[in-house]
């Protein structure tokens, strides 16, 4: 038998973390530095008090497993790291919940399935720029060309960090070996929402029906500077009003695809002008372009839509636009078997169960084709994340750490069950 769940150890943990690691700013656990290190240590003391050990993968991966019965694996992760000046909860919220998943299960007898717990290497990319960097080694996506020559703001490249922390750059891919090993049947992870939708419901517990796909691109318009006293407004060629019809544009498509429940999103959040001078007509206007679905042909269906827009205003105003690709990633939906059991465990808890998509990355939506996966979100105060004002409530915590445990005991019988 496993011990009953306490909630309010796992938040007590929390706030023991969040004082060693955070200044009157934030948290300050960014990968590769010595901070995060830290957090590892803090770690690898409470894992070590359960009678277990971490074990570190070639991808800078902390994982921790405790024996059951059987090899077949149910996989928990979240991680540690964050991004400068960041809150308490995001990503080490799943970590130290999982803490707990395995200190229940290590006070019973032997497990019927064997229980992993993995601190998945910078998640955040807050430092170099390229998040998912652990979970993607291990799934085999992270493209090792595409991330050999990074540097961080000061100048210090991604390998000599990662040697810094004991991982070689030319084998993190190694890490998707060992994944392949331990017979994984299952992956759950725990996380704040970042968002305002469960608080907006009043609601403490969401199931996550997937991760957005994600387009993003930078669109550049080509018109002519001119003197902003002497060129009537007709005879310009404005770059800046072409893209801000296009950014509006944008906001229609995203609106107009949105669907309760699964809604999407587009986010201009660059505009660079040229000449940039307070008496000039702008020449040259760059925008970025973030579009996120949960479903790949509302993705593509407002792909196509903003290149459509971005044309129209483009030939409106007399000018040339470009578009350049920055990065994809297809819509991940989660597992329907593991959804159901997300919801029996969160409706026992509260009497119903509030379906979502995730708009954030996450590190499971790298394991969705190795494997079925599902996440539990809480909420989220004010929707703040990535910031110091990250918060809450502790009732909410309480809630949603009880529906996690009640997520891996069904889990647990499930794949003791399936042949």
């Amino acid at each position: 038998m496993t011990t009953e769940t306490d909630a309010k150890r796992v938040i007590a943990n929390l706030r023991e973390l969040a004082r060693k690691t955070s200044t009157p700013e934030g948290a300050q656990r960014v990968a590769w530095g010595p901070v995060w290190r830290e957090a590892r240590t803090w770690f690898k003391a409470k894992i070590a008090e359960l009678g277990l050990e971490t074990k570190q993968d070639a991808a800078g991966n902390l994982w921790v497993t405790l024996p059951g019965e059987s090899s077949r694996s149910i996989l928990m992760g979240s991680h540690i790291d964050c991004v400068p000046n960041g809150g308490w909860l995001d990503g080490c919220f799943g970590v130290v919940a999982g803490i707990e998943a395995l200190r229940r299960y290590s006070k019973g007898k032997k497990p019927p399935v064997t229980l992993r717990l993995v601190d998945w290497a910078d998640e955040e990319g807050a430092r170099f720029g390229r998040s998912l960097f652990g979970s993607s080694a291990a799934s085999g996506t992270l493209a090792l060309k595409d991330v050999e020559n990074l540097q961080d703001r000061q100048g210090i490249k991604l390998v000599d960090a990662l040697a810094e922390n004991g991982v070689e750059l030319s084998v993190v891919l190694e890490a998707k070996k060992a994944l392949k090993s331990i017979d994984a049947r299952a992956y759950l992870e725990l996380h704040i929402e970042q968002g305002p939708v469960l608080e907006s419901l009043g609601k403490p517990t969401g199931v996550v029906i997937g991760t957005f796909g994600v387009e993003r691109h930078m669109i550049r318009f080509t018109g002519q500077a001119a003197h902003s006293g002497s060129t009537p407004i007709p005879m310009r060629r404005d770059a800046f009003l072409a893209a801000a019809q296009t950014a509006l544009a944008c906001r229609d498509i995203g609106l107009r695809h949105s669907k309760p429940g699964a809604g999407v999103v587009c986010t201009v959040g660059v505009v660079n002008v040229e000449p940039k001078i307070v008496t000039a007509v702008p020449g040259v206007c760059e925008i970025s372009l973030d579009q996120r679905a949960l479903d790949a042909s509302v993705l593509a269906a407002m792909n196509r839509e903003a290149r459509e827009a971005s044309e129209r205003f483009a030939k409106e105003n007399g000018v040339s636009v470009e578009w350049k690709h920055l990065w994809h990633i297809e819509p991940r939906p989660f597992d329907p078997k593991l959804l159901a059991l997300c919801e029996e465990a969160v409706r026992e808890e509260t009497g119903e169960a509030t379906r979502l998509p995730s708009g954030p990355l996450h590190d499971a939506a790298e394991m969705v084709p190795l494997m079925p996966v599902v996440m539990m979100f809480s909420s989220s105060s004010r929707g703040l994340s990535h910031c110091k004002e990250e918060d809450t409530p502790d009732s909410h915590l309480e809630t949603t750490i009880r529906s996690f445990q009640r997520l891996v005991d069904k889990t647990v019988s499930y794949v003791a069950q399936v042949k």
